[in-house]
C-alpha cells in the first residue's frame, strides 16, 4: 500500500521530466529542419497531421464507452485550444527560435509559468492570500520570472565557452549571432513571448475543457485534428507562391515531422491534460528548466550555438523564480490531498491514471472512477463566465 502510494505521487512528476526531454528534443531539430529551410507553416500542419494519426486509434478504442456528448459550448473550447496552441503558439514558436536560437528560445519560455498564474489567477483557478508565505512566494516568484526575461532580452554580454564549441562554429551560429546585433533577433524575442502567452492560454482553458470533457485521447485527437484544418488553411494562403515547399523526402524534415507530432502533439497534448486534472496548469509548466538546459547543451553541441552571459543570468533569475513559484504551489497540493483524505478517498487511488469515466451525480459534483473499483466526488469549479 505505502509503495503504490509512493509511485502514485511520482507519476505526475516523472511524467513532466520525460516530457519535458522530449520538448527539448524537439527544440533542437526543429530549428536544424528550420534553418535549412523548411516552411514552419508546412511543419505545424504535418505535425499536428501525424499525432492526430497516431492518437485517434486509441481515443476510438480505449474511450469509446466514457467519450462524453459532444456540445457546442465544448466544440467552441475546442476550437479556441486548436487556435491557440497549434495554429498560434507553434507557428510563433518556430518562427521566433529561427531568428533567435534553440537555447535562447528555450530560457525564454520559461516565462510560461508566471504567465500560466497570471491567466489562472484572472480565471480564478488560483487563489492568493496576501498575508500567506506561500502566496507571497507565488508573487515573488513570478516577478523574478519576468525580471529574468526582460534581463535576456536587453542584455546579451560575453559568449559563454563550452570545451566541446571551441574550435569554430557552426554556420548557425554565425548566423544567430549576426541576427542576434539587429531587428531579427528582437522580432523573434516578440515572437516567443507571444507564443508563451497563447501557450499558457491554452493550459488554463484545457484544464477547464476537461471538467466538461474529461476524456483526454479524444479532447487531444480533436485538437489535433481541428489544428491541422486551421494551420492548414493558414499554410495554403502563406506558401501560395511556393507549392514545393510541401515536398519532404526522409531526412531531418520528416523525421521532425514525425518526431513533433507523435512527442510533443499527441503524447504531450494527453500527459499534460491529466497532470493539469490533477495538479493544475501552474503544476503542468513548473518543469521547464529542465527542459531548457537540455536544450541549451543538446543546442551547443549539434548546432554549435553560442550562449550568451545575459541569457545565463536571466536563465537563472527565472528559475530561482520559478521554484519560488512551485513552492508556494506546494501549500496548494497539501490541501487538495487533505480535501481529497476527508472526502473519502483510499491511499493514493486519486493519484491514479487514467480517470476512465465521469458521471455527473446531480450535486454539482462529478464521480470520476479510475477503473479498480474506487469512485471519487470532485467539486467542479465554478466558471464565472469564462471560456
Amino acid at each position: 500500500m505505502g509503495v503504490g502510494k509512493v509511485l502514485s505521487d511520482v507519476k505526475p512528476y516523472l511524467a513532466m521530466i520525460l516530457l519535458q526531454v522530449g520538448f527539448a528534443g524537439m527544440y533542437v531539430v526543429a530549428v536544424a529542419s528550420l534553418k535549412r529551410g523548411m516552411s514552419h507553416f508546412v511543419l505545424v500542419v504535418y505535425r499536428n497531421l501525424v499525432a492526430t494519426a497516431v492518437i485517434a486509434p486509441f481515443a476510438l478504442w480505449f474511450e469509446r464507452s466514457v467519450r462524453p456528448k459532444m456540445t457546442l459550448t465544448i466544440f467552441f473550447k475546442i476550437m479556441g485550444l486548436a487556435i491557440l496552441e497549434p495554429v498560434l503558439d507553434q507557428n510563433l514558436y518556430y518562427m521566433g527560435a529561427k531568428l533567435t536560437s534553440a537555447g535562447f528560445a528555450s530560457a525564454l519560455i520559461n516565462i510560461l509559468p508566471a504567465v500560466t498564474f497570471v491567466m489562472a489567477l484572472i480565471m480564478r483557478m488560483e487563489k492568493v492570500r496576501l498575508r500567506s508565505v506561500h502566496s507571497q512566494a507565488k508573487i515573488v516568484g513570478t516577478l523574478l520570472t519576468v525580471a529574468g526575461a526582460v534581463l535576456m532580452v536587453l542584455y546579451h554580454g560575453p559568449v559563454v565557452p563550452f570545451p566541446w564549441s571551441r574550435g569554430g562554429h557552426h554556420d548557425g551560429a554565425a548566423a544567430a549571432a549576426a541576427g542576434q546585433q539587429g531587428a531579427g533577433w528582437l522580432n523573434g524575442t516578440i515572437m516567443i513571448v507571444a507564443a508563451c502567452v497563447c501557450w499558457s492560454g491554452f493550459f488554463v482553458l484545457q484544464s477547464n475543457t476537461l471538467q466538461s470533457y474529461p476524456a483526454e485521447l479524444s479532447l487531444t485527437t480533436l485538437i489535433c485534428l481541428m489544428g491541422s484544418l486551421m494551420s492548414g488553411a493558414v499554410a495554403l494562403v502563406a506558401e501560395r507562391r511556393d507549392t514545393s515547399v510541401w515536398v519532404i523526402g526522409f531526412d531531418t524534415r520528416l523525421f521532425t515531422a514525425v518526431y513533433a507530432g507523435i512527442v510533443c502533439s499527441g503524447v504531450a497534448y494527453y500527459v499534460q491534460g491529466i497532470v493539469s486534472r490533477q495538479r493544475g496548469p501552474v503544476f503542468v509548466t513548473a518543469f521547464n528548466p529542465l527542459c531548457m538546459i537540455i536544450t541549451a547543451l543538446m543546442g551547443s553541441i549539434i548546432l554549435k550555438e553560442e550562449i550568451n552571459l545575459g541569457s545565463v543570468i536571466g536563465a537563472v533569475i527565472i528559475v530561482v523564480g520559478l521554484y519560488a513559484l512551485i513552492w508556494g504551489k506546494s501549500k496548494d497540493n497539501v490541501n487538495q490531498v487533505a480535501d481529497a483524505s476527508s472526502g473519502g478517498s483510499k491511499g493514493g487511488a486519486a493519484a491514479e491514471l487514467p480517470i476512465t469515466s465521469a458521471q455527473p451525480n446531480g450535486n454539482g459534483k462529478h464521480e470520476l472512477g479510475n477503473g479498480h473499483g474506487h469512485v471519487f466526488d470532485v467539486e467542479t469549479p465554478a466558471t464565472n463566465g469564462h471560456y
